[in-house]
């Protein structure tokens, strides 16, 4: 079967194309513009077409598969519609992949990346969806032949419903991506119902405000029930340590929101293994790409990058920012945020001026639209306690951290913990890709 992905270069259907591709189909795919993800797809034999074009979408494809952000009058969208080829959106084409797998399937506003590369590692042997890169095997996908699928479900399409859930993992049920539930409450949380009734076997966080007035048969997991959380550095590298159920679990990263994380992976597999192999599995676990991502470390500086892109994620990855630094001796830290979603920004804005408390040093840059129209923010004005410093992008080099406004560089920043937020291309300009 040969497949053609619009839009390819999302973390999302970059995904299910390698999974595709080591499955053995003719994968084949296109985006926008050139980035290392798209370079990196190209080296694993994946043909990549930049940019979207009709003439891209030829006789030769079976099935197209197209990403959310490309709309109706998408160039190829609109060829594939005149050249008669069977196209279906992302959320339409899941059950191909999931339906004949046991899924452990993970959504919830924050940690679902996190919790579900942290499942992958603990199930060395399953398939594995995710958005993210995991460290621990460097991709988003991970192909066996085993029933078992770790899969990262979408909440932000309402297509979490579709996962066929076997066990569903709900990390918490903070309502986010408001606009597909026409700001909705009631909307919003029915799908959440409808996930977990999907499910046989339902893994939740039982601090959880909506979780606690569902009459299901539900594992609750308990941040209480984790014993002498401690931090350390062990081979440089943050890890966070607990004690649970008699045994010590080791996992990467800073914050008691990790152990959350790894408290709900952990109880999702202890459905298919013993806690003795989790207690082994999960020291596989290196992180994921862009969730406290340490991109240069010396003495006196550290640049990190991270995809928080909402209040509740920056505030709890600040926090974990402020306890490795006291450990690596840095008492400064600057936060470089690049709003996600003029959306996004508008209807956490009070969450968004309260979460930066604490850092030495703020610089906003541009929002990233991701596609919606232009809302003016007085940015000056809501973050002005702040003082903020505003630039258009950054340039980053080996210790060094260039601030550019009108294309010329106004401020450089070369000591203490530098901490990027976004899930725009903030990540390219921290690691110097742009």
């Amino acid at each position: 079967m040969k497949l053609y992905f619009i839009g390819i270069g999302g973390i999302g259907l970059s995904a299910l194309a390698r999974w595709c591709k080591k499955k053995g189909f003719d994968v084949k795919g296109s985006d926008i513009h050139s980035t290392p993800l798209t370079q990196k797809l190209q080296n694993e034999g994946i043909e990549v077409f930049i940019p979207q074009k009709e003439e891209n979408i030829n006789g030769d494809i079976d099935l197209i598969v197209y990403t959310a952000v490309a709309r109706e009058n998408n160039p190829e969208r609109v060829a594939a519609k005149k050249k008669g080829v069977k196209i279906l959106s992302r959320r339409e084409f899941l059950p191909f992949i999931l339906n004949d797998k046991k899924v452990l399937s993970v959504c919830g506003a924050h940690g679902k990346s996190t919790t579900t590369a942290i499942l992958a590692s603990i199930l060395p042997n399953a398939n594995a969806l995710i958005g993210a890169e995991s460290k621990d095997f460097n991709s988003n996908a991970k192909f066996s032949n085993s029933e078992l699928m770790v899969f990262e479900a979408d909440e932000s399409d309402g297509s979490f419903i579709d996962s066929n859930p076997y066990v569903a993992v709900v990390t918490n049920t903070e309502p986010e991506h408001m606009e597909f539930y026409n700001h909705d409450l009631e909307l919003f949380y029915s799908h959440y119902e409808k996930f977990l009734k999907k499910a046989q076997i339902r893994v939740v966080n039982g601090n959880d405000e909506f979780i606690k007035k569902l009459d299901l048969p539900m594992k609750k997991v308990y941040l209480k029930d984790a014993r002498n959380i401690r931090y350390e550095l062990r081979n440089d590298l943050p890890k966070t340590i607990f004690e649970y159920r008699g045994y010590e679990f080791e996992v990467y990263g800073f914050g008691e929101h990790l152990v959350l994380d790894a408290l709900l992976a952990i109880e999702a597999a202890n459905e298919f293994i013993s806690l003795n192999e989790i207690a082994k599995n999960i020291k596989n676990y290196k992180g994921i790409k862009k969730r406290f991502d340490i991109l240069q470390q010396d003495d006196d500086f550290i640049l990190i990058d991270d995809y928080g892109h909402h209040p509740t994620e920056i505030k709890a990855t600040l926090s974990s920012a402020k306890k490795y630094a006291m450990l690596n001796g840095i008492d400064k830290i600057t936060a470089i945020w690049q709003p996600h979603k003029y959306s996004r920004t508008v209807d956490n804005l009070q969450g968004f001026i309260e979460c930066f408390e604490g850092v030495d040093e703020l610089v906003i840059l541009p929002v990233w639209s991701a596609g919606e129209e232009k809302v003016e923010i007085d940015f000056e004005k809501y973050f002005a306690k702040y003082k903020p410093i505003f630039a258009d992008k950054i340039k980053a080099d080996r210790k060094n951290i260039m601030l550019i406004r009108d294309d010329e560089i106004i401020k450089k920043i070369n000591d203490g913990l530098i901490i990027g937020f976004g899930a725009g291309d903030i990540t390219y300009q921290l690691r110097g890709n742009k």
